[in-house]
């Protein structure tokens, strides 16, 4: 399979320091023999950072004093600063503005809910999909993240919970959604080599079910079909938006390389494969996109595309500041979803949180640039 398009590709600036996170465990223990360490101290460090979710070698206290200095500068670099940290919804969902160690802006969104904790994270410092009602696209592409980069984000997520540091009391993180900044499958091999990190059990990995994860794409088909071949079974969301190729050439430029129909077969070879079912992400704009004849469309489409393996999760627009893109009106959602399922097709609204902290992916980053 071809290698995805040049156009998608991030600029060229380098990439933060090797990290434990960048590594497989054979790749782990050639660095430990390196540092003149005995093998075992490969298991050890990874238990540490995955198991334990200790990120600062000064506080593995079964590893010797006299080598955590050595261990941290080949193996624990120190990748992401919280710069600033805004929460709403009495506690129960925060958002963290991090600086990477070139400067780069990046966030990521913690939500507690009763049955879980659900942890929106980047792929991507900015993002090149260019569309328009998006603050993260309006921003551009700034880079790529690390796998590292990406990993910490679930790592340190997972220990504030474990802690006790969100509200609500010491918790377990359970879910994790690559929604926030960027197009994970623009950056294909690191966030693969991430939702593996996240999903392997100890000492290799942050334990997470792969059921429990979901990887977003605005519709990038050869990817979504690499993907399927991949053999996991994470959770594919296809951000739709529209049901027709001539607005969606707007709302989603992507569009223009790959058309709906290829992104539905795309998708539908996604849950033949991995025998899960392909959430359809659909936010809804007011006067543009939220017509009853589009409702009608959108359920015929996917109907006949994925049958029952498909959902949409209807999403309420979080305006950004200065956007003429508006929410639609209550009982105009309400139609719409009455609609789509008519046509013999699940469909439910997301759940809006932290619209009082500038929660629209990329808001608080260019707040802070």
């Amino acid at each position: 399979m071809s290698s995805l398009p040049l156009v998608f590709d991030a600029p060229k600036r380098r990439m933060p320091p090797r990290h434990l996170a960048d590594l497989d465990a054979a790749q782990l223990r050639e660095v430990v023999v390196e540092l003149g360490l005995p093998a075992f101290r490969a298991d050890q460090l990874a238990r540490q950072y995955y198991g334990r979710l200790v990120a600062d070698p000064d506080q593995m206290t079964d590893l010797p004093a006299s080598v955590r200095p050595a261990v941290a500068e080949k193996l624990f670099p120190k990748l992401l600063d919280p710069i600033k940290q805004v929460a709403c919804d009495d506690g129960d969902t925060r958002k963290t503005l991090w600086r990477a160690g070139d400067g780069t802006l990046l966030e990521s969104v913690l939500m507690r809910y009763p049955d879980r904790a659900t942890l929106c994270i980047s792929s991507q410092a900015g993002c090149g999909m260019a569309c328009p009602f998006c603050a993260t696209g309006q921003a551009g592409l700034t880079r790529n993240l690390s796998t590292a980069e990406i990993v910490d984000q679930v790592r340190a997520a997972a220990a504030d919970l474990r802690d006790g540091e969100i509200h609500g009391g010491a918790g377990r993180l359970s879910n994790v959604v690559f929604m926030g900044m960027g197009e994970p499958l623009a950056n294909y091999k690191r966030v693969l080599d991430a939702v593996r990190k996240i999903t392997s059990p100890a000492p290799h990995g942050l334990g997470i079910s792969q059921r429990s994860v979901t990887v977003s794409t605005v519709g990038l088909a050869p990817a979504i079909r690499k993907l399927a071949d991949e053999g996991l079974s994470v959770t594919l969301a296809v951000s739709l938006h529209t049901p027709d190729d001539e607005l969606r050439d707007t709302l989603v430029p992507v569009n223009n390389r790959w058309p709906i129909a290829e992104v539905l077969d795309a998708a539908k070879y996604y849950a033949h494969k991995s025998g899960r079912r392909v959430s359809i992400e659909y936010a809804l704009i007011r006067d543009v996109n939220d017509q009853p004849w589009r409702a009608d469309l959108l359920g015929k489409k996917l109907f006949k595309a994925l049958g029952q393996m498909v959902h949409v999760n209807l999403i309420p627009l979080n305006p950004t500041p200065g956007s003429e893109w508006d929410a639609s009106p209550k009982p105009v959602e309400n139609e719409f979803v009455r609609r789509v399922r008519a046509q013999g097709v699940a469909c439910t609204v997301r759940d809006t949180r932290g619209r009082e902290i500038a929660a629209a992916c990329g808001q608080l980053a260019a707040e802070n640039a």
